[in-house]
């Protein structure tokens, strides 16, 4: 069995890079989206209900609760967490001693508490999922780190814990989860465009922020983009069950099948940090002899000592290229795909041209294999629990295997736990399934659900803008006859200003402007606190928009009035010069109002936006208030993309620095006479300890050298 400490060091690095770009991303937009003069003011949120102390800790856990015992409002409070937060995943990322189950812990309470009051800017699944992840990342973190001398590159039981692998095979059943899943829902939503195979012929157009390389992409052949679709249904939905296989180089295939899928999307799309996480979450698929592999030795063949392992290694083979051929038989069957010799493409034989199966044959096969599924998952995770049992009876001492009795039983109640809440998000891709649950895991999921320890997933669920992505474009005026477009630093709006890249930054104001024009203003209630802000010119809201408020077209006098027209744009065609865009105009989104008037007014009370609490008594000496603002001023010239490119920079120059030899260890000196005798025995114990191959503690630093010697 291969280990895991080399994926599971890698995964826990990946998470605290995850938390600090989402921390950062975050305290660069709190002023405009939580501030007092923000579009969702965070302290409507936050009002006591005369409950007490801790039961209004648990209904609502943020600790934001208490901010004003440090003199603080409810917006300062939520910059002091990302604040801390960022730098605590920070030095998380780059010290290893900080990777402790207290300091996840912290990162998770941080990040949730700000998901408390984030209102519908912090309802994105990425968030729900860096939750879910956070929190796992609390059971896989050790609670004391190994030296880095016992780290064992090629895997194996010996020196483990045995409940090491426990918590990380749940990392492995969230990313089935999610894939699984956001597969699945493109099928059970009847988009026509994924049930043609249209679907991505649409996408690198309509999605939120797309970059430059999508308008490059965009303009690939028909045929590649619907190949493109069946690759993205075999990686998502028939490669998952992969992640269970027994055979390493099963896993492996499915791993580097994830990886391709999420590089596409990063190339293609700003996801901020959503990608990133995903490919932290496929780390859980890998083990120490791949990542430990050394140039070299990956040729080498290894010839089995004995019948039984020969016959292991070919039924493995075997096995593995049945799962290949069954794949890519059922793949063909399944979309009826045929290779034209003429044309040099490929393309679907069924008229017209889609999925060769309808959809109450996909809903009668989701039926079948929705359970099965999660049989699979607890025939896995009772491998992992019997493999944890096993290694414990391989513990010396009484005293040792007492801790690791108790380790283990924490931590395995815990990943049998979270696996059993976990069931139930789970089963909402097939509700015959869901209601067939066990229904302690209901029960269970319900005293929990608030915490966001398990939740349901399905990214692209349908694909929009099938005529056009629809965009809002704000303007404004003084006199109502001579209006201005009022640009967004992110969103597309200038015909000529070419798609950014932003990633893993995430705007959050342009990702729900995208949501807003799919519908009405009235189904996005804070597009009218938006409107009011901007009438008011209020700085930390224009920030948003342009982070240069010289930028701004009514930066010296706010406008009068204000109103939005929705327009359908598309990618413009390759010989039009100096645009990337072309745009075409729909209707009016909301109507020209001014301060004061009684479509606003209506509006703003319509969605309980008037705010007529006043504001917390907050302390004009407090040095923490202080020392935010001082900070804020400091930062705030920079735009956040820069700020979270510039955190990127400076960690990679740190492992720079940590990568490279002490200058001492250069300069070796020959050791005294007293050091070459007392060296003598060490290598003795060494030869020892190799022989015997007893727990690792029994051998300390003589261990060490035969180790880096293999």
């Amino acid at each position: 069995m291969a280990g895991s400490r080399l994926p599971r060091q890698l995964f826990l690095q990946g998470v605290a890079a995850v938390f600090m770009f989402a921390f950062a991303s975050l305290y660069t937009q709190i002023p405009g989206l939580y501030g007092p003069d923000g579009i969702l003011p965070a302290r409507r949120t936050l009002r006591p209900q005369g409950k007490g102390r801790w039961q209004q800790l648990w209904e609502t856990p943020t600790l934001l609760w208490e901010a004003p015992r440090l003199g603080l409002d409810t917006a300062q409070g939520l910059e002091l967490l990302s604040l801390l937060g960022a730098l605590l995943a920070l030095g998380a990322l780059l010290l290893r001693p900080l990777r402790h189950p207290l300091v996840y812990l912290l990162l998770w309470a941080a990040y949730l508490s700000a998901c408390q009051v984030g209102q519908v800017f912090l309802y994105f699944q990425w968030d729900s999922l860096l939750l879910e992840t956070g929190f796992l990342a609390v059971l896989v973190a050790p609670l004391r780190q190994p030296p880095q001398g016992k780290q064992t590159p090629k895997g194996g039981p010996a020196g483990a814990l045995p409940h090491e692998a426990l918590p990380f095979w749940l990392v492995r059943w969230l990313l089935f989860r999610l894939m699984f899943a956001s597969g699945v829902v493109k099928l059970t939503s009847r988009c026509p465009a994924w049930w043609g195979l249209t679907a991505l012929t649409y996408h690198y157009e309509t999605q939120c922020l797309p970059t430059p390389a999508a308008w490059l992409v965009h303009r690939l052949p028909v045929w590649l983009h619907k190949l493109s679709v069946v690759a993205t249904f075999l990686i998502e939905i028939a490669v998952p069950p992969l992640f269970f296989a027994p055979v390493r180089r099963l896993r492996l295939a499915a791993f580097y099948s994830q990886v391709l899928l999420q590089v596409l999307i990063i190339i293609t799309g700003n996801y901020n940090f959503f990608n990133l996480l995903t490919l932290v979450l496929s780390t859980a698929l890998l083990d120490d002899r791949h990542l430990a592999a050394q140039p070299g030795h990956s040729h080498r063949k290894t010839v089995p000592t004995s019948w039984p392992k020969a016959l292991l290694a070919w039924l493995s083979l075997l096995l593995e290229l049945a799962v290949y051929a069954v794949l890519a038989y059922g793949t063909v069957h399944c979309f009826g795909l045929e290779v034209d010799w003429q044309q040099r493409t490929i393309h679907s034989r069924t008229t017209p041209p889609s999925v060769a199966f309808t959809f109450h044959q996909f809903s009668q096969w989701l039926k079948t294999v929705t359970l099965p599924s999660v049989w699979l998952g607890v025939a896995s995770l009772a491998w992992e629990l019997l493999a944890a049992v096993w290694r414990w009876t391989q513990v010396r001492g009484w005293l040792r295997k007492l801790s690791a009795a108790v380790q283990l039983s924490v931590l395995g109640t815990a990943t049998v736990s979270l696996f059993v809440i976990s069931l139930v998000p789970y089963s909402y891709v097939e509700p015959g399934t869901h209601g067939r649950l066990w229904p302690g895991a209901h029960r269970l999921f319900g005293a929990v659900e608030h915490l966001q320890l398990a939740n349901s997933y399905g990214l692209f669920r349908r694909m929009t803008g099938l005529g056009g992505r629809p965009e809002v474009v704000l303007e404004g005026s003084y006199d109502g006859h001579r209006w201005t477009e009022i640009e967004f630093m992110y969103k597309p709006g200038n015909v000529s200003r070419s798609p950014p890249i932003v990633v893993p930054h995430q705007p959050r104001l342009d990702w729900q402007m995208w949501f807003a024009a799919l519908g009405p203003h009235t189904h996005s209630p804070w597009f009218t606190s938006l409107v009011l802000r901007l009438l008011q010119g209020k700085e930390p809201v224009i920030r948003l928009l342009q982070s240069h408020v010289a930028r701004y077209p009514f930066h010296e006098q706010p406008p009068t009035y204000i109103r939005a027209q929705r327009y359908k744009y598309w990618f413009s065609q390759p010989g039009e010069q100096g645009q990337w865009w072309r745009r075409q105009w729909v209707e009016e989104f909301f109507p020209a109002v001014s301060l004061g008037d009684p479509t606003l007014e209506t509006l703003l009370r319509q969605f309980g936006l008037q705010d007529k609490s006043p504001l917390r008594a907050r302390s004009s000496n407090s040095t923490l208030a202080w020392a935010l603002h001082w900070v804020r001023t400091q930062l705030s010239p920079l735009e956040a993309p820069t700020l979270l490119w510039g955190l990127l920079v400076a960690v990679a120059a740190v492992r720079v620095v940590q990568a490279l030899p002490a200058p001492w260890s250069l300069q070796s000196s020959p050791p005294a006479r007293g050091e070459k005798q007392r060296q003598a025995p060490k290598k003795d114990l060494g030869a020892a300890c190799e022989q015997a191959t007893p727990a690792p503690d029994n051998c300390s630093s003589g261990s060490r050298t035969p180790r880096r010697k293999k």
